[in-house]
């Protein structure tokens, strides 16, 4: 859900792979080079193990340790956690640090915690805490690998390969959301939800096997002799100030609002509302992953005909108003309006996030980038836990429906936070530094 915003690399240009440009083939882009298809398939492999983990982690509360509701409800919160804490600082200490190495670090941390429960399970001695911890220390890894890896790409291509780079990076992640709860499910019946979270183990191993075999340079960090405050102060400094930088975390933060309010209620709606059965509601949830990966593969031809900001609005005002169509559904040929309205609605999520992430990453000073990451992530991940609590309080109190139809409009709503901000003025977002908001004071 993402996330995901003077040139931030001409001035100062990070060090490239020297065998980057003469392996680009004609035709492939990225995928040509060497350095980036290392970390796309790492990557994919570890969002493939994450999206399982999603399936798997629950099922092993309910079925393994008869978990109350609300525990799951706590152990679905407690990824998102860490950022409420962790999401500012984390922005300071990876600017101080090797993105590369931190993400290393934070994927062996992942791999140990998750390898952990089903050890405690063959032992007999696994328990809901158990759970919740691994839970809550993999958020907190999560926080800083995060944070890294949207500062470590643009040391891999060049800037004008971002927007290319993050599109072909969200469209793999979308297409294991896609795949990842079937897999679970399938896993779960043939191994057990526990022995299956081995899996996600094997995919940070996998994900971290490929940052070793990257061989570009990062650009070398500058020794840093201020306080964490001050640094986290910068970052807070430049999202604040800067006009293109502060409407792109607005925004990020009311759609993350409002998103986690749909998923929270989708389910309910779907099963007791619509009468749909637990297998026809994993085929509708999939079509929003099948939209994503339209999206993340239709956001770079659609920016280069219309522009990057211009193109944000538009594909903004033409896939908001299909929510409407997902209230709306009903048993027989009406659940269709679930799989259009879902599929449009994620196409244009994602193909918008793909365009404001590169964003973010060309247009923040190198030296602030990891600050800048860690502060709009931390800001837009806050608002996840609001939604899903209001969107519970709404369906208890009124129905699923009618939350639906209030979560539909709210979805719509957050076109406005871009169609009244400076991004409406202009074709494509700005690609410069802007020092000035730098400095503190």
């Amino acid at each position: 859900m993402t996330t995901e915003p003077a040139e931030g690399h001409q001035a100062t240009p990070p060090a490239q792979d020297p065998t980057a440009r003469p392996e680009r083939g004609l035709g492939r882009g990225l995928l040509a080079h060497r350095n980036f298809r290392l970390l796309l398939v790492g990557e994919t492999t570890s969002k493939l193990g994450t999206s399982v983990t999603s399936v798997l982690l629950p099922l092993t509360a309910v079925g393994t340790l008869d978990a109350s509701p609300f525990a799951v409800g706590l152990l679905t919160a407690a990824p998102w956690l860490p950022w409420l804490v962790l999401g500012l600082p984390a922005g300071a200490w990876v600017d101080r640090m090797r993105c590369r190495a931190v993400m290393l670090c934070c994927n062996l941390i992942s791999a140990v915690l998750y390898a952990s429960v089903p050890v405690a399970w063959w032992l007999g001695a696994l328990t809901m805490g158990h759970l919740l911890a691994v839970a809550l220390l993999a958020g907190a890894a999560s926080v800083f690998f995060s944070t890294a890896y949207s500062a470590y790409l643009p040391s891999l291509v060049a800037r004008s390969e971002l927007l290319e780079g993050n599109a072909k990076l969200q469209t793999g992640d979308q297409t294991t959301r896609v795949a990842g709860p079937g897999l679970g499910g399938l896993v779960a019946q043939t191994v057990g939800s526990a022995p299956g979270l081995l899996l996600d183990a094997l995919s940070f191993l996998v994900s971290s096997a490929c940052l070793l075999r990257i061989n570009a340079q990062e650009q070398r960090r500058a020794p840093q002799t201020r306080r964490i405050r001050e640094e986290i102060s910068d970052g807070l400094r430049f999202v604040v100030h800067d006009r293109y930088v502060r409407t792109v975390t607005v925004y990020g933060a009311a759609l993350n609002l409002a998103l986690a309010a749909y998923q929270a209620v989708q389910v309910v709606f779907l099963v007791r509302t619509v009468g749909a059965g637990p297998g026809l509601v994993g085929v509708l949830l999939a079509c929003g992953g099948l939209g994503g990966v339209v999206g993340g593969l239709a956001a770079t031809p659609l920016t280069r005909r219309f522009g990057t900001a211009r193109g944000v609005l538009l594909i903004q005002l033409a896939a908001a108003p299909f929510t409407l169509l997902i209230p709306l559904t009903a048993p027989g040929a009406r659940l269709s309006l679930f799989v259009v309205g879902s599929t449009v609605l994620m196409a244009g999520v994602v193909a918008c996030n793909v365009v404001l992430v590169s964003f973010r990453q060309t247009y923040c000073p190198p030296e602030l980038l990891g600050r800048v990451t860690a502060t709009t992530l931390a800001l837009n991940y806050s608002t996840i836990p609001l939604g899903a609590i209001l969107a519970g309080t709404a369906t208890t109190t009124l129905g699923a429906r009618p939350t639906m139809w209030l979560v539909a409009v709210a979805l719509i709503a957050t076109t406005g936070v871009l169609g009244g901000s400076p991004v409406r003025g202009v074709r494509d977002l700005p690609q410069r530094q802007a020092h000035e908001h730098v400095a503190g004071g």
